[in-house]
Order: structure tokens, then sequence, then C-alpha cells
């Protein structure tokens, strides 16, 4: 536990000029972020994961090929990484609209992937042996579980993704992040992991039809905070789009652009899972229904 507690306090030191972000001068826009606080995490979860799922599998005797559950994490991780490092990051870094494809990136396709991959067995099983049976009891102990079985509510997970949202959506604070590297760290972090949170409570703890009424609430509050960004007629984020100019936008324009990235194609997929979980709900409300008419019937 205290190794975890020192890596997360690593995550948020100050970053070195070597790996400076938005102040850092570049001749092309085709550039990587090979942050060692990005990289190294992500290197470690997608080998922890490849050694789990070979240990699985061997102990499973399984000769089938790759299942839903490896190509759900290996797509997750790879938009997470290739939102976190490919230029994509450095673009966001210096326009306000990519900044948002880069967010909505890692909270609605990479968190949803991986969650439902459900990758806990693979990454304990990716540890040493001391380490995985130490992580698994630790895990059961009732004041963990009891968190996680806390936290996880539909309601309450949901409440405090969008909490997450709409506080480092806050002006002074999103502009702080973008000047702060630690905080910037912390922003993309809460995002990741309140949206996990999220997402795991539609996929494999809310019924159906709470899990669609939780999406379309999150589809609602995101998108009128898109809404308040793209017609808005001032500049809401000075620091965000102070380099808009550069690349042939006022720094108006940008900002509206990443209000609709927020409000057209994120609440996109937001309304899409909403509309499978409510389509699957009463197609099981159905099939019940059907099964209680036979049994009294009979």
């Amino acid at each position: 536990m205290r190794s975890l507690i020192a890596a997360a306090l690593i995550l948020l030191l100050p970053e070195s000029p070597a790996f400076a972000h938005a102040s850092e001068p570049h001749t092309t826009w085709w550039v990587w972020t090979f942050d060692p606080y990005i990289v190294v995490p992500l290197a470690l979860v997608g080998g922890l994961y490849l050694i789990g799922s070979w240990r699985l599998r061997a102990r499973s005797q399984g000769t089938h090929g790759i299942g839903g559950r490896e190509l759900a994490f290996a797509s997750g991780w790879i938009t997470l990484a290739a939102a976190l490092v490919s230029p994509l990051h450095w673009l966001g870094e210096h326009l306000f609209t990519f900044h948002m494809i880069e967010h909505e990136i890692v909270m609605a396709i990479s968190a949803p992937l991986i969650v439902l991959a459900r990758p806990i067995a693979a990454l304990l099983w990716g540890l040493p042996r001391r380490a995985r049976l130490s992580a698994g009891r630790l895990m059961r102990t009732n004041p963990v579980s009891s968190a996680w079985e806390f936290l996880s509510r539909g309601s309450l997970a949901t409440f405090i993704h969008g909490i997450a949202i709409w506080a480092w959506h806050a002006p002074v604070l999103f502009d702080a992040a973008v000047e702060n590297v630690a905080l910037h760290r912390l922003q993309h972090l809460s995002f990741f992991l309140t949206a996990i949170l999220f997402w795991w409570s539609v996929f494999w703890r809310s019924n159906r039809g709470a899990a669609a009424w939780h999406l379309f609430i999150t589809t609602l509050h995101t998108g009128a905070l898109g809404a308040l960004m793209a017609l808005s007629p001032r500049v809401l984020y000075v620091m965000q789009t102070r380099t808009a100019d550069e690349w042939g936008l006022t720094p108006l324009e940008d900002q509206q652009l990443a209000g609709l990235m927020m409000w057209i194609p994120a609440g996109t997929i937001y309304v899409g899972a909403a509309l499978v979980m409510a389509a699957r709900w009463i197609a099981t409300s159905s099939t019940g229904a059907q099964n209680v008419q036979r049994a009294s019937s009979s």
C-alpha cells in the first residue's frame, strides 16, 4: 500500500524542463509526449494485463484465440495511450479543441472499454505471487469492499463523475491546470478514475433501466456544459486559448469548437449507450412478462 501511495505522489511531482508541455518550443505539431509519469504507468498496467492474461489462460488450458474482454482492454489501453502520448496530447496543450477531444477519449471511450474488460483478475495475476495474495486480501477487507460498494452506486458514481467534470472545467481551475503540470496530471487522473467508477456502475452495478437513466443525466449535464462554452459571447478560458491565433483560429472560435466537441460527439456516445441499455432493459422486461404469463396460464 505504501508503494502505491508513493507512486501516486511521484505522479504529481513537478515535471522537469525536458518534459515541458505548452511552454516547450516546437517546430512541428507531430510531437509525441514521452513523459515518464504517463508512459511508465501505461506500460506497467499493459504489461501486468498481458502477463496476467497469459497466466490465466495457461491455468485454464485455453486454446481459443483472443476473447472479447482482451479486445476491449486492448482497445481501451490503446485509445488511452493515444490520448496521452500521441501528438493529440501536444496539440491539446495549444488548442482547446484538441484538449477537449483528448478528455472525451479518456472519459467516453477508453474508460468504458476498460470497464467492459473487467481487468482486475488479469491485473492481479500479472503481479508476483506474494504481491498478488496481499492485494487480493486487501481488496477483500471490509473497509475496501464496503467503500467500493458505496462509491459504485449508480446515483453516487454519476454525481462524483459529474462533479469532477464541472469542477475541472471551471475556467479558473482549467486554466490553472494548463499552466501547472501537477494540476494537469491530477485533472486527467480525476477524469479517468471517476469515469471508471461511473461506467462500472453503468455496466456492472445498476440494472439496465437505471443505467440508461444515469447515462441520460450525464448526457444532459455534459451537453449543457458544452453548450455554455460554445454559446458564450466571450472567452472564458484565457490561458487555454492563448495560442489559438497561431493555428488560424480566434480564442473564441477555439473555445466554441471545444464546446461543440463536448456537446455533440461526446453526447452522441452517451446517448447511444443509453439507448442500448434502454433497449436491453425493455427486452428483458418483455421476456420476464412473457415468462410470468406462461407460468400463470400453465
